[in-house]
Formats: structure tokens, sequence, C-alpha cells
């Protein structure tokens, strides 16, 4: 009877327990707030400069909306088997495919499926970030479930398929119809649709306008996954598949806008720092304050329009750019541009997300920092001769060499052999740990000498050069780059907020040493032609050379700084082949581009200076007369020897003649009075 009863009693609590469970699992349902869900996809996020001015607007309230009734059922078909098959089955969550989604990735030794439904997407787009996060999934969770019960299955497609980016700035299905095949939702073919639908997952890699192949790989995966679910017969599935893609691109970008390349650093930094989508910052109707000097902006964006200014192509390739302005006390972001033509929204950013070696700019860094920090002066001589530093063989650009030439001589004129001996020098761990402390992203492949000269393994984005650069002017600090201060939702609630990040890079005598050098290589050295009349500016040009062993340069560098902004511009081919690579040096294209952005950047600032004496090194004709001087003077010496000789002989010539003279008077005169006595 006793057993009966503690059998009983345990029945009875594990039934508590789980009514319990479920009382809070509805409570929490319950207590989801999807009210905001058709809101969010149509509030705008204002954008604002450093003075607190609107700078830009992000949004997609622009987008056509598409009703459910104008979905093709070929659409609708093609997202269901790809991105949830069991969607008309299950309300919110797919606990069979989560399993399975399991299983087959456990099977193939990665992700290969999600176990995501559409309604668990529309819950991550519209509320919550991107991290993969326990707590983000049982939010995510909890949404779901109350969007099932608060939208139909067809309200919730219609929902989705509005506010999902399908690449190329086409935001909804009705823009991304137009802009890839230039018709209405209702006209797409099923290949068409399965395109779209393809998009989803990764549009940037599966777009069929930069990714044709790839494009179709993708479409026939989802054709598969129709034909295996039924929703395409085998013929319709093989004629789906063997259907010409004809792609009628129609721009309908609703997000160019002004300053488009800042406000996509905006998002990505968004997503980044402080975990806010792509797909909220366009729906959520947040205050983004920023660093943006709007004046700045303006004027970088008004240069690289100006072909004038840019090397002439010689093939359909155009010669393209990046560019990046920093205020080298806070890291703001001042102005930023990503690339030459015409912009779409998240294309390829040049200024931020390039990866091309720097060449000669990583010299101040990497070889003559860590020199001077060993206490070698802009005076102090370096071997510039034929060397090998191991199995390293570096050449100067002329192809002479001058024996042994100072820090200044050899930094201002860029000579590439007393680099890689002043590296060699300082130690390549000193080089390494210098461009560590400047923000150079460095690995183990890059212990070797060719670091001096900017042979990185992983290359550097503009972006990274100016914030490396930026610690110069400010006494050896370096500042964390950030185009973000404040961001404030709807709501009014600051939800991230950058708080200062800073570090030291080197000691304040050694950054003013480097900014002497780089001083001396705009006034008289091989950046002299970023020159600006009245204005202290120091700078460094850097070059790569043709990877097919031609004369021009596949890479042109130059990253400079005034006392007050920073910055550094990156000119090349996207795709560098024979045919396409710059026939100019960077002192000729490069460094009179940079003094176009700083005169033009810095037209409506006040003027600074570094306050720093200016370096003078002897010249070699001054050590010229200085020889003839004490020429001269041992010439002079040995005259003014031989004049007193002469004086003293002629002296002692002159001290003769006398005593002669004398004897002569005394003779004269006895002569006299002997005459006298005779006759007398």
């Amino acid at each position: 009877m006793k057993k009966k009863f503690i059998a009983k009693l345990s029945i009875a609590a594990a039934l508590a327990v789980v009514l319990a469970g479920l009382i809070a699992h509805q409570m929490l349902i319950a207590s989801a707030d999807v009210s905001k869900l058709e809101k969010s996809v149509t509030q705008p996020t204002a954008i604002y400069d450093q003075d607190g001015k609107l700078a830009s607007k992000l949004s997609s309230s622009k987008v056509e909306w598409m009703d459910y009734e104008e979905m093709p059922k070929n659409f609708e078909e093609a997202l269901v088997a790809t991105e949830d098959r069991d969607y008309y089955k299950h309300k919110g969550i797919d606990y069979l495919g989560i399993v399975r989604a399991a299983y087959k990735n456990v099977t193939a030794g990665g992700v290969v499926e999600g176990g995501s439904t559409i309604t668990q997407q529309l819950a991550k787009n519209a509320f919550l970030s991107q991290d993969q996060t326990f707590t983000r999934k049982f939010d995510e969770y909890f949404l779901a479930k109350k969007i099932e019960q608060e939208y139909s299955k067809e309200n919730i497609l219609e929902l989705y398929a509005n506010q999902v980016y399908f690449g190329e700035g086409a935001w909804g299905l009705k823009n991304a119809a137009q802009t890839y095949f230039g018709k209405a939702p209702k006209d797409l073919s099923d290949s068409e649709s399965a395109i779209l639908v393809g998009l989803i997952k990764a549009p940037s890699n599966y777009s069929p306008v930069k990714n044709y192949d790839k494009a179709i790989e993708r479409r026939n995966v989802v054709l598969d996954l129709m034909e295996s679910q039924n929703f395409l017969t085998k013929d319709e599935a093989d004629q789906a598949r063997g259907e010409e893609l004809v792609l009628r691109e129609k721009s309908t970008d609703p997000y160019k806008g002004k300053y488009p390349s800042y406000v996509d650093q905006i998002i990505s930094e968004a997503s980044k720092r402080y975990g806010i989508s792509q797909e909220k910052l366009l729906a959520g109707g947040y205050n983004i304050h920023t660093e943006m000097n709007q004046d700045m902006q303006t004027g970088l964006e008004e240069i690289f329009k100006d072909d004038s200014l840019f090397p002439e192509s010689s093939t359909d390739q155009p010669v393209q750019a990046g560019s990046v302005l920093i205020d080298p006390k806070t890291g703001g972001i001042q102005a930023l541009i990503g690339g030459r033509g015409e912009h779409s929204f998240r294309q390829f950013n040049r200024a931020t997300q390039l990866k091309r070696q720097p060449g000669s700019i990583m010299k101040p860094i990497a070889a003559y920092t860590p020199l001077l920090e060993k206490g070698y002066s802009l005076h102090s001589k370096l071997a510039d001769k034929e060397m090998d530093f191991g199995d390293y063989s570096p050449e100067n650009i002329d192809g002479q060499y001058r024996g042994a030439v100072s820090v200044y001589e050899a930094f201002t004129q860029s000579y590439n052999v007393p680099a890689v001996y002043a590296l060699s020098k300082a130690g390549i761990s000193s080089g390494l740990d210098a461009s560590k402390r400047f923000g150079i992203p460095v690995t183990a492949e890059d212990r070797q000498f060719g670091l001096a000269l900017g042979g990185l393994h992983e290359g550097v984005s503009p972006l990274q050069m100016a914030e490396a650069f930026s610690a110069f002017p400010n006494k050896g600090v370096r500042n964390e780059s950030h185009s973000i201060t404040k961001i404030v939702d709807e709501n009014g609630n600051t939800v991230g907020e950058w708080k200062g990040e800073k570090s030291r890079a080197t000691s304040p005598e050694t950054a003013d040493k480097i900014t002497q050098l780089m001083l001396g290589t705009v006034k008289e050295g091989t950046g002299e032609n970023a020159k600006i009349d009245g204005l202290e500016m120091a700078g460094k040009t850097g070059s790569t050379q043709d990877p097919h062993g031609g004369d021009g340069t596949k890479d042109q560098w130059f990253a400079g700084y005034t006392p007050n902004l920073a910055g550094a511009l990156w000119i090349g081919y996207d795709k560098t082949d024979s045919e396409n690579i710059l026939h100019t040096t960077s002192s000729k294209t490069a460094a009179p581009l940079y003094k176009e952005i700083m005169e033009r950047a810095l037209k409506n600032e006040e003027k600074q200076s570094f306050n720093l004496p200016e370096y003078k090194e002897p010249k070699p004709e001054a050590k010229e007369n200085k020889a003839g001087n004490e020429k001269s003077k041992d010439k002079k010496d040995k005259e003014n020897k031989k004049d007193k000789e002469n004086k003293k002989e002629a002296g002692s010539e002159n001290k003769n003649n006398a005593e002669d003279r004398i004897r002569e008077k005394i003779k004269e005169e006895k002569k006299k009075i002997t005459d006298q006595f005779k006759n007398g």
C-alpha cells in the first residue's frame, strides 16, 4: 500500500511539474510582443553626423510591397522546399526538422542544413541579432510561437518575402524580380523563382550578376528539392534546369542615397560591434550618431567622381581606389569611400574590405619605428649596398647603391635596402611587435625581412593603414577607428555606445621623429607631389611590383597626416593582369591625388602645426666645402710659414748690410783722422 501511495504521489508530482511547465511555456509565449512586426518592416533609421545633423536615412520603407495574392506559386513552393519543408505542418518550430538537421550535420561532419523555420527566420530578422547564442535562440523560439498564433501562414510568408534581402540592392520579392529579370513577380518562371530563393542564403555569393555559374548551381539545388518534395515533376524540373537565364537588370536600389560607402560601414560596424543585424537597422527605426564630417565626406565623393584625377584604363576594367580619413585624437572616421563608379547597396568596400600588400608605407611602422626605439637617430648611418638577408636580397628601385646613407635620406627617398637593413638591426621580432601595436594584422608567415617593405601575407585595407598612421600625430597613441558613437532605438533606449578604446603604439619621442621623417618625405622626398602650400603635411608613398615582372605597379598607396587629420589612399585594379596594371609610380599618381583629398578635406578646417623643429641634414656640398676649407687653411699655413722664413732671411740680410755700412763708416772716419794728423 505504501509503495502504491508513493508511486501515485510521484506521478501526481510529475504531472504537476509538466502542468506548471506548460503553463509557464504558454505564459512566455503570451508575453512575447510581436505587435510591431509589420511596423518594423517600414521604420526608417536616421543617421546623424558628428555635429548632430541628419546626414542620411537607411530604410526598407521604399520597398514595393507585395501582397500574398501577388506571390507566384512557384516562388512559394521553392521557398518552402528550400528553407522549411514542413512549413504548413508545424506551429513555428519544426522539432522533427531540428532532429533531421542535427543528424545530417553530424553525418556530414559539418553544418549542411539548418533547423530554423521560416517563422523563426522572420522573428530573428525582425527582432533579434544574428549572434548564435543560447539567449537569442531562446527568444527566437517564443517569438516564433507567438507569430504563429497572431498571423496566418499566408501572412507570415507575405511578411517574410517583403523584407528579405536578395542582393544587388533589392529588398523584397517585387524589387528582386524587377532587379534581375525586369518583370513582375507573377511572371517569374520556375527557374527564375529558384534563382531568387537560392539568393537568400548568401546574396553576394550566389548573385547571377557577379557569379553566374554559382547562381546556376544553387538554382539547380533548389529545383532538385522542389522535385524531391513533389512541387515539380521530373519533366518540369528538367525543363527549368535547361532554361537559359536571361538577366534584364533594372536598378531599383532603394538605399542609393547620401554617403552610401559610409552607410555601408555603419551597417557593418553595428552588426559586428553591437550585434544589430542589417535587417533590424533597415526596419527598426534607430537613430545612429556617427563621427562623419559631411563636408569631408562630400569632398571625398566629389574627388572620386573626377576621372581626370585618376589614371585612364586601357581596358573595360576601371582603375579603382579606396580612401579613409580619421581624426587622430578620437579614431573617429570623418570620411570614407569604397570605390569609383556606380554604387550598389553593401557592395565590396575597398576602404574597409580590401586586402593588399602595403609596400613602402609599412617602412615607418615595421622598420624605422623599432629602429628609433633602439636608440638610433635620424642622422645615424645605414648600409646601402648589395646585401643578402638570409635568402632575401632586396634591391633599390633605381638599381643604385650609395654605400651608406643617413636614416633621414634613406626614409625620405624610400630606399629599400637601408629599410631592410634597419629591420635587421632592430630585429624581426621588434618589427612584428611594432606592427601589432599599430593595429596591423601580422601572421607567423610575416616573420621575414620582406616585412620592412610591406610584404604581408594577408595584406591590409586603407582603414587599417589610416588608423595606424593616426598614432604618429597623436604622440604615439592609437585610437581604434570607428564610425558610430551611439545607437538609440525607437523607444529612446541607448543600445550601443562607443567607449573610446586606445592603446600606446610607440613613445611620443619616437612618434615625433617619424613625423620629422615624413615631413621631409613630403618636403623633398618621394611624396613631394603631395605638398600643400601653407600646410604641414607628413606622409609616405608606397607601391607593389607588377606580379608578371613588368615595369608597372600593382598597388599604389599614400598614407599621411596633418596634426588634426590622418588618412590613407589605395589605387589599383580589382583584378590585376598584364593589361590591367598601373604604369605610373605612387609619387606621380597616389601622392598628387592624396594632395587633392587633403586640400579639399581641410579647406574649412583650422590649420595646425606639429610644433617640431625642421630636421636639417648636412648637405654633401657642405662637407666638400669643409674639406676645401681645411685644404685652404693648410696652404695658407704653409704660405705664412714661408713668409716668415723669407722675412727672417730678409731680416738677417738687412742686419748684415747694416754692419757693413757701419764698418765702412768707421773706416772712413779713421781715414779722415789719419789725414788730419798728416796735415797738421
